[in-house]
């Protein structure tokens, strides 16, 4: 039987939380919960430079299959709300950059596939994972096990038809978010690949 890794990643510029398993059929399997703490570096771009470096990390050591990350919400900061943005996009270019498929997926269908409340606070979904995955301690930041739960939110959402926007591969990605009529200019290093547009 095949098995499969997932890195969910649950971006942020003060902490970075992300999470692994290991899919073996319809059975999950807990690697490794963990964070990146940006909370000491004040430069908005050296944060940027260290989230890109840090999932390249992870994604050359473990090499996972699938990478499912959570979209930033819409709250009432912008300036908080594009941060958010640039920490996910950079995230994802980290992962598009090996060729990775990304699925994104909202806070509140997360929350949703973890406890069945799509309000549920950061403190029971981290309470159903570690009854689901068997977890011995929780994390002093729970924004790790939130990155635990994207990945854990896509086991459950896999072969089902509505899962959140997927990037197969960065020509992928720029055609889901490009508005000109001509292609985009392939660089060398562009990987191939289609696209798959889901509602979420």
């Amino acid at each position: 039987m095949r098995e499969r890794i997932i890195l969910g990643i649950d971006p942020g510029t003060t902490i970075m939380g992300f999470g692994l398993i290991k899919v073996t059929g319809r059975t999950m399997q807990f690697m490794q919960l963990n964070e990146l703490d940006l909370k000491k570096y004040s430069d908005h771009y050296l944060k940027l430079k260290l989230i890109f470096e840090r999932t390249i990390e992870l994604i050359d050591t473990h090499n996972p299959d699938e990478i499912a990350i959570e979209a930033p919400f819409y709250g009432k900061n912008v300036q908080s709300m594009l941060k958010l943005g640039r920490a996910q996009g950079v995230a994802m270019a980290a992962g598009l950059s090996r060729e990775i498929p990304i699925t994104e997926y909202l806070p509140k269908k997360i929350k949703m596939a973890i406890t069945g409340n799509g309000s549920a606070s950061k403190e029971q979904v981290a309470k159903m994972l570690q009854s689901l995955l068997d977890l011995k301690t929780l994390p002093k930041n729970l924004d790790a096990t939130d990155g635990l739960a994207a990945a854990v939110c896509h086991f459950y959402n896999s072969g089902r038809i509505e899962v959140g926007k997927s990037y197969s591969g960065w020509d992928a990605f720029v055609k889901q978010n490009s508005h000109r009529t001509t292609s985009p200019q392939k660089s060398p290093l562009t990987p191939k690949g289609g696209i798959k547009t889901t509602k979420k």
